[in-house]
């Protein structure tokens, strides 16, 4: 039965990404149409944002979590092992809600799969302090990937949807 046995010095290697789903489900725009001006000019990195319906932000891909903010618990950074940069953000202006209505449930260093569930938010709570739940992903490195497209101009499906190419 040795046919079922690994080699000893056999080891598994993850996949390079080339393309990233969608985080949350909802309308997919181009970073250019989010309402903020940091973001919408590219300042942080090209992306997307996504109009949520549903309230759970998941893994777009494999990578490791490069960033948390402990404080405001809006946003997350990951490092993918093809070595983009992303940052995910939720809402605009969300900062000053100082971490009400958001929950994380990752830390910094984690390793997370495609899929594997990152924060909630409370979209109703955020719109009802007049701001904008628009959820934004920025490649903060993608010049450094000049083949790299973002898929816009659609509904997504969390999970299923490519949103993202390299």
């Amino acid at each position: 039965m040795l046919f079922f046995k690994k080699k000893k010095n056999e080891t598994t290697k993850e996949e390079i990404v080339t393309e990233m789903k969608a985080y949350v489900s909802g309308k997919v725009i181009s970073i250019t149409e989010v309402k903020d001006p940091v973001f919408s000019s590219k300042a942080l990195g090209d992306g997307i944002g996504i109009e949520p319906e549903n309230e759970n932000i998941v893994a777009p891909c494999a990578g490791t979590i490069s960033a948390v903010m402990l404080d405001s618990k809006h946003a997350i950074g990951m490092t993918l092992n093809n070595g983009a940069e992303i940052l995910i953000h939720v809402g605009i202006d969300t900062v000053g809600m100082h971490g009400e209505g958001f929950e994380q449930f990752v830390e910094e260093g984690d390793h997370v799969a495609q899929g594997d569930k990152l924060m909630t938010f409370n979209k109703a709570l955020i719109q009802s302090k007049g701001l904008d739940a628009t959820c934004i992903m920025a490649v903060a490195n993608a010049d450094e990937y000049p083949g790299i497209s973002f898929c816009t101009g659609m509904d997504a499906v969390q999970n299923e949807t490519v949103i993202c190419k390299f």
